[in-house]
């Protein structure tokens, strides 16, 4: 089994938010405690739903110093690329789906000074990354279909997950390896126990009463190093 990461990074999705009040919420969960600020770009077309452009993003930077993880569920992406690199994104993730020569748009958004990441939906296989990790930043895993919050976890990508981590364990390559999609308290472990670093979280933070309560049950799903458990008679 693969050695779970010993960093924990907590991505708020800001889809699950008040879009009326986006600026005090993403102030609101950097407060509680959140480690990066998850912006979902939709355009009805690559997938099911609409959210917002660059110029939201680029509103929201002047709210918070998070680093801003840009998911682009768009197609084409390529055209776009550069207008969130521009807004402030510092990671700017795309779908292999999205277009046609995914080396060369990784190739586009690191030329602009930014992180890059590939998304995997739950029918892309992890050989759609395996030739290209010398470029990756972050690899995103979707633990369900892109396109709207609050669906159920998709318990079939705990082995992708397990997989992927082991790729990136070859490469010597620092890759955050994030999950997006059903996360909660008890999907959080699986997840993380399988190598996931990184867990963005909509409906389980912005639905929460208390943000704060919310970041912290996440971050104690954390699986216990052997050595901790051994210490302490678990």
């Amino acid at each position: 089994m693969n050695t779970p990461p010993t960093r924990l990074l907590i991505a708020p999705s800001l889809l699950a938010a008040d879009f009326a009040r986006l600026g005090e919420e993403t102030r609101a969960v950097e407060a509680a405690g959140a480690d990066w600020l998850h912006l979902d770009i939709m355009d009805g077309h690559f997938v099911p739903n609409i959210t917002f452009g660059p110029l939201v993003v680029k509103a929201l930077r002047k709210h918070t110093a998070m680093p801003l993880d840009v998911h682009l569920m768009i197609a084409p992406a390529d055209p776009y690329i550069a207008a969130f690199a521009e807004a402030g994104a510092d990671i700017i993730s795309v779908h292999p789906e999205s277009g046609p020569h995914l080396h060369r748009t990784l190739q586009l958004i690191r030329s602009l000074g930014k992180k890059a990441g590939v998304v995997l939906n739950p029918a892309t296989p992890v050989s759609a990354v395996a030739h290209v990790m010398d470029l990756l930043d972050v690899i995103m895993v979707m633990t369900v279909n892109p396109g709207f919050g609050g669906q159920a976890f998709i318990v079939s990508q705990l082995s992708k997950i397990a997989t992927l981590r082991q790729m990136i364990g070859e490469t010597g390559r620092d890759i955050i390896l994030q999950i997006d999609g059903g996360i909660t308290p008890a999907t959080a472990t699986k997840v993380l126990q399988a190598g996931a670093d990184c867990l963005i979280a909509g409906t389980a933070v912005f639905g929460a009463p208390d943000y704060t309560q919310a970041i912290s049950a996440l971050r104690a799903a954390r699986p216990r190093p052997q050595a901790e458990l051994a210490a302490s008679g678990g």
